[in-house]
């Protein structure tokens, strides 16, 4: 009898260790998921999307300098800026940006207008970008300016030759003028500079001479200019600064070597100064990660963020402390036209219809 008991103990002792080794390994499980979840939760929390219809691998390269310094992830989602911006309003508060980044003041403009936008200030933001390159309502703020400029070969064409965006519609340049088509957003934001500067009949008449002196149709973009000046199809061409920073700097050697054979002419510098357009990055209205998208700015502004931007996009930064190495520095200082960039998206329309009404493709 004794020893049936002590059996009946001894298994009733081990079916109890049983269900409690086996519920403390739920436990253990539980807890173990709980911190795998807690982490991943963590995880999430350091990224930071932004909608960018910047398409350079210079702002990746700035991206992933600022994810070695933080841990934070940068998630790019490309598009055009319309693209995107209709992505942003549909989405509403759903919508997982928390940065809209795009060239150009009219686009910055557009996005503020559509209300995908929110405020972001901070002192750091105040002390490193200069207040003309923020929007007045802190709803973006500039990282980068472009100029328009005129390059010409240098073989050709005499730097004294060339004066003003005007002169380039002189007789003296038929057939030698060098420009992409009308539905680059580049020469939109010109021509509507124009339209803000001089008014719509002054903006029609340069228009109209420019095309006039076209070299050939237009066609491709700005690097295609420089390489029809490089087969002398044409001799000047209108083109963004950093275009020739970029073919100066490529590993390609007929690209290098056609960048030896430009030259950078700032127009306007006697009247309205060069057309300069802006970059800039805004706060998305549902930003789910505020904080990250707060550092990742102030980083793209700072110093270290501006000067690796400037070299390897070949724009000019907007924090005065950057340092630029060439060809920008050999650019020197120059006069750039002073203009409000909401203009740039007010002016828009009336700048395609002149393109149309002056048959510019």
């Amino acid at each position: 009898m004794l020893k049936r008991l002590s059996v009946y103990v001894f298994v009733s002792v081990v079916l109890a260790a049983c269900v409690l080794l086996g519920i403390g390994g739920q436990l253990r499980n539980q807890s173990g998921a709980a911190k795998v979840d807690e982490q991943n939760k963590d995880r999430k929390k350091e990224s930071v999307t932004v909608y960018t219809a910047r398409h350079y691998e210079a702002d990746s390269v700035v991206f992933e300098a600022f994810t070695k310094r933080t841990g934070i992830e940068v998630v790019e989602v490309k598009g055009t800026p319309e693209e995107l911006v209709s992505r942003m309003k549909q989405d509403a508060d759903d919508s997982d940006a928390d940065l809209f980044f795009t060239v150009d003041g009219g686009v910055l403009n557009f996005a503020k207008r559509e209300n995908v936008l929110q405020p972001l200030r901070s002192e750091v933001l105040d002390s490193q970008v200069p207040a003309k390159w923020r929007d007045p309502d802190y709803y973006w703020t500039g990282v980068a300016t472009r100029a328009r400029v005129i390059v010409y070969a240098k073989d050709r064409v005499k730097p004294e030759e060339l004066s003003t965006y005007a002169g380039l519609t002189d007789g003296k340049w038929k057939g030698k003028v060098l420009i992409r088509s009308s539905s680059s957003l580049y020469n939109q934001s010109l021509l509507a500079s124009f339209i803000a500067l001089e008014g719509a009949d002054g903006a029609q008449r340069w228009a109209k001479g420019i095309a006039d002196n076209f070299a050939r149709v237009p066609e491709g973009g700005d690097r295609e200019q420089a390489k029809a000046i490089a087969d002398g199809i044409g001799d000047v061409a209108i083109m963004n600064t950093y275009y020739v920073g970029q073919l100066a700097a490529s590993e390609d050697p007929d690209e290098a070597r056609i960048a030896e054979g430009l030259g950078v002419f700032f127009p306007n510098q006697e009247t309205t100064g060069a057309h300069l357009n802006i970059s800039g990055i805004g706060l998305a209205r549902y930003s789910k990660n505020r904080d990250n998208a707060l550092k990742l700015v102030e980083y793209i502004t700072s110093k270290e963020g501006q000067t690796l931007l400037a070299k390897e996009s070949f724009e000019f930064p907007v924090n005065e402390e950057a340092e630029v190495g060439e060809p920008i520095r050999s650019w020197g200082t120059f006069k750039a036209q002073q203009l409000d960039f909401g203009a740039l998206e007010h002016y828009r329309q009336a700048a395609i219809d002149i393109f149309d009404e002056v048959g510019w493709p």
